[in-house]
């Protein structure tokens, strides 16, 4: 059940379901913790990231990254066609290969990254030209946000690309840098109607199966398997994210995010400290990634061990950690 208050700044118009947005400049960190923390509500920001540099396309990256490595998702078409029970990783989990930033432009460029779904997800971008930019910390003192869990992580691929229906532990900021994205959001109370994967799939795959990812594809629901799904349509959110805008994804808010256009869409988000604490401790969302996480140690130590004695080391346990 939401507060008067969410009623209030969720949606204006309760039919359409659409998420406010507002001008960042007349926001405060005061205004932000009372509006939008407080009560865990997502907002779109806007107004706030102006400069001429944060046109983040291909050209730029190029120049900007060149023969850095990151690791790159072989995600494949085909996937998307199967039933997502039958998927064997999602997430960080799909398999990946370490390349240099220059080689992962050339397989956008050259029709590769759309053919396969290639997509590069939750790189940092510590140590690279890119990690201190002052639009980013204007945005980060505009809001109030000071205590970060992870640097600056960048995602970026074709339109097309979907990263399915999840929950995150933390509250996040995604920030939109070059082209748009769909998005479409659920309540945390939506939880069970969501179909969310068993706690037991972490502990019998670790992290290449997450109990934080829904079993549904909310564009095309098979509601025979999944009936409860219709009453979380009926509480979903939808938005577009365009180009220099940010979204407050509140922890425990479901959100399912594509890339629009056929171009290439790019983003960085971060996530940071659940504020105020106690909107941490009452969500159960968040808790349930936890311990979810938990049960997937013995099966990350074991895989971790085989690496450590195999081939290609440092390769090996680079990959491995990017699943965390």
């Amino acid at each position: 059940m939401r507060t008067p208050s969410q009623e209030k700044h969720l949606s204006a118009t309760e039919s359409k379901k659409q998420i406010a947005r507002v001008d960042g400049n007349t926001l405060t960190p005061e205004i932000f913790a009372t509006k939008y923390q407080k009560y865990g509500i997502p907002v779109v920001i806007t107004g706030l990231l102006d400069s001429d540099e944060l046109n983040w396309d291909l050209d730029y990256l190029r120049k900007k990254l060149g023969q850095k490595k990151f690791p790159v998702r072989f995600y494949g078409r085909e996937r998307y066609q199967q039933d997502k029970r039958n998927w064997e990783n999602m997430g960080s989990g799909v398999e990946s290969r370490t390349i240099p930033f220059s080689d992962y432009a050339e397989k956008l460029l050259s029709g590769e990254a759309d053919e396969k779904d290639i997509y590069l997800g939750k790189c940092s971008l510590t140590n690279t030209p890119l990690a201190d930019n002052p639009s980013f910390e204007r945005l980060e003192s505009q809001l109030g946000l000071s205590i970060p869990v992870t640097p600056l992580n960048l995602w970026l691929g074709l339109g097309g690309h979907t990263t399915c229906l999840h929950c995150d532990a933390f509250d996040g900021t995604l920030i939109q840098l070059y082209g748009a994205k769909k998005l479409i959001l659920f309540p945390p109370n939506q939880l069970y109607n969501l179909y969310p994967f068993s706690l037991l799939n972490n502990l019998i795959y670790g992290f290449k199966r997450r109990a934080s990812y829904s079993q549904v594809y909310p564009q095309k629901p098979d509601f025979q398997a999944f009936p409860k799904f219709k009453k979380a349509l009926s509480q979903s959110y939808e938005l577009v994210l365009n180009q220099r805008e940010i979204l407050y994804i509140p922890v425990g808010w479901w959100h399912e995010v594509t890339c629009l256009g056929d171009g290439v869409v790019c983003s960085v988000n971060r996530f940071w400290r659940v504020l105020p604490i106690y909107r941490s401790f009452f969500s159960w969302n968040k808790w349930r990634i936890h311990l979810s996480s938990i049960l997937a140690i013995p099966h990350f130590f074991a895989i971790g061990l085989t690496n450590i004695i195999g081939k290609n080391r440092t390769e090996n346990l680079k990959r491995l950690l990017q699943r965390l």
